[in-house]
C-alpha cells in the first residue's frame, strides 16, 4: 500500500499537516444544495477511502495523520461530546486563531477522557478549527494499542523538547500537568488541583514566546468516582493505580461505562510570555511563580463553575 507523505517540522512555519485537497467532484457534491445529506456523507467516505488506498494523505514528523483524525477519530468522539456529556465550551475566543499557544488544563476522570473532549471542543467549535497537539505521559506511548492512535491523533511525549518544537512551529499544544495524580485521585479530593510538577510546561512556553491559556474542566470528576485503589495489583501490572468505583469491578465490563455527567470546559484569558523573554525559562523562581499563577487561575475558575452548575448530571 502506498505510504503517506511526511511533512517535516523545520521551525519556519506551522507544523500541522496540510489537510488533504478535496477532489473537484467532492467539492461539487458538498456545494450542491439539492443533494441529500446521506449522499454527501457517502461521497466524503468514498473520497476518504480513496486517499487511504492511494496514499494521498500526509503525516508530520510526530506521526500526526490529520486526514484520519478529522474523518475518523474525531467523528468517533463526537457522540460522547455532543450527546453523552453534553459539553458546553466557553471562552474559545481566548485561544489564538493562529500561531503557537499552550493550553494548560486540570486532569480528572480516572481515564483521561477530558483530554480527548478538549481536543473535540477546540476543533469543532473554535472558528479556526485548530488541532490540539496533546502532550501525554510515557505510559501512553508504551501501550500497544493506544500509542499508535495517540501518534496519529497528534499527541506526543510530554517532554520539554517536543513541547518547545511544537510551540515554536506555530502549533496549539495541550498539557495536563497534574498527570496521573490528577486522574487517579480519590473522589473525596475532586476539583482540588494536585501539584503541577516542576513547571516544565512554563519553561517551554517561555522559550517559544507563546501565550499560556488556562483551561478548567468541570464534570469529568464524576464519570468514574474513585472510592478505592488496589495498590498491590497496580504495582504488579505496572499501572499508576487500579481504581475501585461504585460500578467497577462489581458490574464487570458494564462498570467501565462512564457516568453521563454534564461537562463545562472553560478557556481563560491567555497569559502572555513573550514580554518576559526566553531567558526567564532558566530562572527557577520565576518559572515557579508563573506555574503557581496558572494553577491558581484554573483552581479559582473550577470553584466558580462548581457554584454555577445546577446539578452533576443536568
Amino acid at each position: 500500500m502506498p505510504e503517506a507523505r511526511v511533512i517535516p517540522l523545520d521551525g519556519t512555519g506551522p507544523a500541522r499537516a496540510r489537510r488533504p485537497d478535496r477532489r473537484p467532484e467532492l467539492q461539487e457534491v458538498e456545494s450542491a444544495a439539492d443533494v441529500p445529506e446521506w449522499e454527501q456523507r457517502l461521497a466524503g467516505a468514498l473520497a476518504f477511502l480513496r486517499r487511504r488506498v492511494t496514499g494521498d494523505y500526509e503525516i508530520d514528523d510526530y506521526g500526526f495523520d490529520v486526514d484520519l483524525t478529522e474523518n475518523v477519530l474525531l467523528a468517533m468522539l463526537r457522540p460522547l461530546y455532543d450527546k453523552y456529556f453534553r459539553i458546553e465550551a466557553r471562552g474559545l475566543e481566548n485561544i489564538p486563531a493562529e500561531g503557537g499557544a499552550l493550553v494548560v488544563a486540570n486532569h480528572s476522570g480516572t481515564i483521561p477522557i477530558d483530554a480527548l473532549m478538549t481536543q473535540v471542543a477546540i476543533y469543532d467549535h473554535h472558528p479556526a478549527k485548530r488541532h490540539l497537539r496533546m502532550l501525554g505521559a510515557d505510559l501512553v506511548f508504551r501501550s500497544p494499542l493506544i500509542a499508535p492512535l495517540g501518534r496519529k491523533s497528534g499527541s506526543t511525549l510530554a517532554c520539554n523538547e517536543d513541547a518547545e518544537r511544537l510551540l515554536s512551529s506555530g502549533e496549539l499544544a495541550g498539557v495536563w500537568p497534574e498527570g496521573f495524580k490528577g486522574i487517579g485521585k480519590p473522589f473525596s479530593e475532586r476539583y482540588k488541583l494536585q501539584r503541577f510538577g516542576r513547571g516544565g510546561f512554563v519553561s517551554a512556553a517561555l522559550r517559544a514566546g507563546v501565550p499560556i491559556v488556562p483551561c478548567s474542566i468541570v464534570g469529568a470528576e464524576e464519570i468514574y468516582p474513585i472510592i478505592g485503589n488496589v495498590k498491590v495489583l497496580a504495582r504488579l501490572l505496572g499501572f499508576p493505580y487500579v481504581p475501585v468505583t461504585p460500578t467497577f469491578p462489581w458490574l464487570g465490563p458494564l462498570g467501565l461505562v462512564p457516568l453521563p455527567s454534564k461537562w463545562i470546559i472553560e478557556f481563560g484569558e491567555p497569559i502572555a510570555t513573550d514580554e518576559i523573554g526566553a531567558a526567564a525559562a532558566d530562572d527557577p523562581m520565576l518559572v515557579f511563580n508563573l506555574t503557581d499563577q496558572v494553577r491558581e487561575v484554573i483552581q479559582q475558575t473550577l470553584y466558580k463553575l462548581l457554584l454555577q452548575r445546577r446539578s452533576v448530571f443536568f
